[in-house]
């Protein structure tokens, strides 16, 4: 059996982490705050370099860029601990020029990096049914893909090139949020001409118009359920490097950009711990009307 070790342990990591423990692979893990590891049949660690000597295969997931060089390359790193023909899973939503720099230095070492961001929020991290966009090597995702598909239901390998997943997982944020926005829009207008919120997301969400945001969203929104399954905060950081990534290509995301400037006014009013979905807030805002008051 492969061995395990898996760095952050935070609104993602931590279902991920806990599937691969149920799953029957014991794992040595790191987070910078360990009270996180808690209730986790899992062998904590000191520092993210004593994870490495522990571990073939090492699945990393924590919040941004200069996150995961910090943990794999900075004085207290895993890599420092890893040796030739083991993998780096990046599950971590970052920079997809910075991840092909990673993965060159992860190479020098003869560290196949794979780059894997997820999609699904902390319910599907939970329940076993991420989406995962996969970019690296064929033969070392071919490896680690039994691992991941105790946390996935589907893997699908976007391309050879490290960093192909995130420029996949861009695309997939620009799809995020764009919905969210639709959703939001479509129940203030429900709300405003007086209709029954409930029925009316179920009569649309089964045709044309339905979507994963709308129907796992949707009934948060209607019952003023903040609650996160991925922050404002963390879906701020993720359309900075979509816009970032957008401005290298010379792409035109005028959508997303208001999205973001539409964040970043609840994010200056304290609200960036909240859920996603409280992105009507915004819309609230504008029209002086709240959502199912």
């Amino acid at each position: 059996m492969e061995r395990l070790g898996y760095i952050g342990l935070g609104i993602m990591g931590r279902g991920m982490a806990a599937n691969l423990i149920a799953a029957g692979h014991p794992l040595t893990v790191w987070n910078r705050t360990p009270s996180k590891a808690e209730g986790l049949n899992a062998n904590l660690v000191d520092s993210p370099q004593d994870v490495g000597p522990a571990s073939d295969i090492v699945f990393v997931c924590v919040s941004d860029t200069p996150d995961v060089e910090e943990v794999v390359f900075g004085d207290y790193g895993v890599i420092h601990g890893m040796t030739f023909g083991d993998v780096l899973v990046d599950h971590s939503t970052i920079s997809p020029v910075a991840t092909a720099g990673f993965a060159a230095r992860a190479a020098e070492l003869g560290v196949a990096w794979i780059d894997a961001p997820v999609s699904g929020g902390s319910e599907g991290a939970e329940r076993g049914t991420l989406a995962v966009m996969a970019g690296g090597d064929t033969v070392a995702l071919e490896r680690v893909r039994p691992l991941m598909e105790t946390y996935s239901s589907s893997i699908v390998h976007v391309g050879d090139e490290p960093g192909s997943g995130q420029m996949v997982k861009a695309v997939n944020q620009i799809l995020v949020v764009l919905n969210q926005l639709a959703a939001s829009e479509a129940l203030m207008l429900a709300d405003a001409a007086g209709l029954d919120l409930q029925k009316t997301l179920s009569a649309v969400e089964g045709g044309a118009a339905g979507s994963w945001m709308l129907s796992n969203r949707g009934p948060q929104m209607i019952e003023r359920d903040w609650s996160p399954g991925f922050t404002i905060d963390l879906q701020q950081k993720d359309l900075r490097l979509v816009l970032e990534a957008a401005d290298e290509v010379g792409a035109t995301l005028p959508g997303t950009a208001l999205v973001f400037q539409l964040y970043r006014s609840l994010q200056t009013r304290g609200l960036g711990s909240e859920g996603n979905h409280a992105l009507v807030k915004a819309l609230e805002n504008l029209t002086g009307n709240e959502l199912a008051g």
